[in-house]
């Protein structure tokens, strides 16, 4: 698995497959949520705009100039190991590892797509078991983790 997973994820330059046996996964088959939170564009921030009684409508400037709000990425990670207790450390080494980052923040790199967000973690928002935890053997979980991305790059 190594060959297909290795190097499709980076965040602060760490590959996290080969380190914590995580990768992103999507929660049906086929599905494609993981693309469309990363491809979303962010919202416009309002613009300031004059509403006077006497006249019809808002008034704005003469020119606008578009600005990005902050937006946030939920993304689907799974995560595998071969042993109940690798498993345990893997995924709780790799949540620290998102929670403090470099600072705080992390650099998402998607090295396929040629994208790399700036961001930071703000909560893990469903855990999923795929495999019976309290038992020893291959265990396997999923997760998804919501980003706050402050400078949106789309």
């Amino acid at each position: 698995m190594s060959e297909i997973l290795s190097g499709l994820v980076l965040i602060n330059r760490v590959d996290i497959w080969l380190e914590y046996g995580a990768f992103l996964a999507e929660e049906k088959r086929g599905g494609m949520d993981n693309l469309t939170s990363i491809m979303t564009a962010s919202k416009l921030k309002k613009e300031t705009s004059v509403n006077i009684r006497e006249h019809d409508g808002e008034k704005y400037s003469q020119t606008l100039i578009p600005r990005n709000e902050a937006r946030d990425v939920t993304l689907c990670f799974a995560l595998y190991n071969k042993t109940q207790a690798g498993w345990m450390k893997r995924y709780m080494d790799f949540i620290t590892f998102l929670k403090q980052g470099d600072g705080g923040w992390l650099d998402i790199r998607f090295p396929q797509l040629d994208l790399t967000l700036h961001v930071r973690y703000t909560e893990c928002t469903k855990f999923t078991p795929l495999t019976y935890l309290w038992k020893e053997g291959v265990h396997a979980g999923r997760f998804k983790v919501k980003f706050r991305e402050p400078v949106p790059i789309i």
